[in-house]
């Protein structure tokens, strides 16, 4: 009976609408319809105004454009404009050509629905369809629109320009709703007073322009992380010697791996040099010791440690400038929360880009239109590394150092990167390569001892300065300078260490600079880090006390300092 009475519906049907098989004589009752994956119905925020529920949540469901024309007039349509699908690339099953949308109640948010008799039209189909009876819906909850305009799939061509243009508008509403939705949420974490610092920092990124939507997502489930805040309170108490640094930085295996390495992507090694103008196996030495080729790229939620090291306090504001960046990079759309992963101090990817750096310097080299340094490809991030050192001042062709001996009587005094001089001024002095050639003139140099006399002396070029930029640890600028020297085919260091040396402790770091800062060679902070300062200091106790002044901080200079 219920068929019998929609047989005039059909009629029009049959004189509307494109010929199809075997035509059903009614729609069926709608079955729920998922989020994604070729759905064609889509839970979304009313626009505001909307006939619909009220501003609540409503389906979008597509009808047939004919019907919608004869079954509305032209008052109707102005009060009941028909809404586009929020049907785009993401969506499996394109939006039929000619095809309209219409905004129709949530079954549990409907009216009343009238009788089924007094909105099936007896004559003239379109007369009994109208503002008000659009949204309603059988006792079997058929939505009576669809119920007259429900053909089977016809063959589609391309979607209207006009039609996208006013599904991403209808998107967006969908994703502001949605984020006020989630945003008004209690937040996910079970320390109180991280949440308090959670809330007020939200402030904060709002107002440096992340939206509320990628907030959202960032901290959804985030809580305070305590393995990285015991690596960054006690990271120095780690202690080696340069030497015993240089076994593993530079090891046999890490050269095979990466002239391995170098065959692999020659290709990609070989157009980023052409284009940054730095050289491959620079790139590939920061590669190599950064994450080992790729197997070490961290496993660690960036955004989760910036916000626990933010909010640790010790160095808050640069750990809020990097949670800022990390959310932008979200936010652009190069990586998501879930696979924005890195090291406990938030370096991320093949190379070890912090947030901040990978805004400025990283690179979309492979041309997918994200600049991707996290992936298993690490074209993008080999890359990026090379144009941040393009960009910090890397001179193609010099050298980071090279190896040289000193001649006897030497002026230890002189060593280190405040004398940093042409090679002329070396050579007169009779500094020369191991080989015995001269300098060769790479512009500005500086002698370094990093052993003391006992060690290896190297002469360093601008680019062990551009090197420091990524690291400024001398120990790190040697590493990635030798390794690349080593993947290029080089030779180890000739001169030896003083392996009877042990590395001191941070405690007795301080200590030095303590009993320096009493004998009155040193005025800075005490920090427990021997840089170019606490190295001049030590420079300046040991000409005062009649030692070779090579600025070395050994075990043996401590107890001397202690016992004068």
């Amino acid at each position: 009976m219920f068929a019998l009475k929609f047989a005039p519906l059909v009629a029009l049907m049959a004189s509307t609408l494109p010929a199809v098989a075997a035509p059903p004589m009614a729609s069926p009752l709608p079955m729920p319809r998922p989020v994604q994956g070729g759905a064609t119905a889509f839970e979304v925020a009313a626009p505001a105004g909307s006939a619909a529920t009220g501003g609540g949540n409503v389906l979008i469901e597509v009808i047939a454009e004919q019907a919608i024309e004869q079954a509305e007039t032209p008052a109707e349509t102005a009060s009941a404009a028909p809404v586009p699908a929020p049907l785009g690339p993401d969506n499996s099953i394109p939006a039929p050509q000619g095809m309209s949308v219409e905004v129709l109640p949530e079954p549990a948010s409907a009216p009343a629905a009238a009788p089924v008799a007094e909105a099936v039209p007896t004559e003239t189909p379109g007369e009994a369809v109208t503002a008000d009876t659009i949204g309603t819906r059988s006792p079997d909850g058929e939505s009576l629109l669809a119920v007259l305009t429900s053909p089977l799939p016809r063959a589609r061509g391309e979607v209207p320009a006009e039609f996208v243009a006013r599904a991403a508008v209808l998107r967006a509403e969908a994703e502001a709703s949605a984020a006020q939705e989630a945003a008004a949420r209690p937040l996910d974490t079970d320390d109180p007073a991280f949440r308090a610092w959670i809330t007020d920092f939200r402030d904060r990124a709002l107002a440096a322009g992340i939206s509320p939507a990628t907030f959202t997502r960032a901290f959804d489930g985030l809580d305070l992380n305590a393995r990285v805040l015991d690596r960054d309170r006690n990271q120095a108490e780690f202690s080696r010697t340069l030497w015993e640094y240089l076994d593993t930085a530079v090891s046999s295996t890490r050269i095979r791996n990466g002239q391995e390495m170098r065959s692999e992507w020659r290709t990609t090694l070989v157009r980023i040099e052409e284009q940054y103008q730095v050289e491959a196996e620079v790139v590939l030495a920061v590669w190599g010791l950064e994450s080992a080729y790729g197997a070490a790229r961290g496993n660690i939620p960036v955004v989760e440690a910036m916000a626990s090291l933010a909010y640790d306090g010790r160095r808050q504001e640069f750990f809020e400038q990097q949670l800022i960046a990390a959310l932008q990079i979200i936010e652009a759309g190069d990586t998501s929360v879930g696979n924005m992963t890195g090291s406990w101090a938030g370096a991320m990817g093949h190379t070890q880009f912090m947030p901040t750096s990978y805004l400025e310097f990283a690179q979309d080299f492979d041309g997918d239109g994200r600049r991707n340094i996290w992936g298993d490809t690490p074209i993008d991030a080999l890359a990026s590394t090379a144009h941040y050192l393009a960009e910090h001042g890397w001179v193609y062709g010099q050298p980071w150092g090279l190896e040289v001996r000193l001649p006897d009587g030497f002026d230890y005094r002189l060593a280190g990167e405040q004398e940093n001089i042409g090679v002329a001024f070396w050579n007169n002095l009779g500094v020369r390569l191991v080989n015995g050639d001269p300098i060769p003139d790479h512009g500005r140099a500086s002698i370094l001892l990093p052993g003391g006399a006992e060690g290896v002396a190297l002469v360093t070029f601008g680019n062990f300065r551009v090197i420091e930029r990524y690291n400024p640890a001398d120990a790190y600028v040697i590493a990635i300078g030798h390794l690349s020297d080593r993947i290029d085919g080089g030779r180890g260091f000739e001169a030896g260490w003083p392996r009877g040396d042990r590395a001191l402790t941070f405690a007795e770091r301080e200590e030095l600079q303590r009993l320096l800062l009493a004998a009155g060679h040193y005025n800075e902070e005490i920090d427990g880090i021997v840089g170019p300062i606490t190295i001049a200091a030590v420079r300046s106790y040991q000409a005062a006390a009649g030692v070779t002044p090579d600025g070395y901080a050994s075990p043996r200079l401590l107890e001397r300092l202690r016992s004068s």
